[in-house]
């Protein structure tokens, strides 16, 4: 299965992954109208200090913590992504807590909320890997226990 992985050598910190991705969940058309003045809501996160920096998202793990910790079922596998039913989701956000990566955050409405690989809102590729200008961000099929 194809994932996002992340080369923190090349990061910059520029913070375009986030920026990227909060346009292509908005469910808005236009980017200034979806980010402009509002808070913005990405399900990657850039961490890091002075020294290094790196993208952090959902790595889709093959026996997550979460599906198994998610007492409602909201969070399940569709096409090997795993993915939150946010309707179903009841807000405990236990899920927040198991997640080993801290990929899982909760979202403006109470309800769990994380990468799902642009599966819904983009063709192609992850909104942040298609917007990392140094390819930092990369999503591509890797075999097993390759980083």
């Amino acid at each position: 299965m194809k994932r996002v992985y992340v080369n923190e050598e090349w990061c910059l910190g520029c913070h375009l992954c986030e920026y990227n991705c909060a346009f292509a969940n908005s469910g808005e058309s236009d980017m200034v109208k979806a980010l402009k003045g509002k808070p913005i809501r990405p399900r990657i996160r850039v961490e890091g200090d002075d020294r290094i920096t790196y993208a952090v998202s959902c790595r889709h793990c093959l026996d997550p913590l979460c599906i198994r910790s998610c007492i409602s079922g909201a969070i399940h596998r569709e096409d090997g992504v795993v993915c939150i039913d946010r309707e179903k989701c009841v807000g405990c956000l236990t899920c927040v807590l198991v997640c080993p990566y801290g990929a899982v955050q909760p979202g403006p409405d109470g309800a769990a909320m994380k990468c799902e690989l642009c599966l819904h809102n983009a063709a192609g590729e992850p909104a942040c890997a298609a917007g990392c200008p140094n390819r930092a961000i990369v999503y591509e099929e890797r075999e097993e226990g390759q980083a």
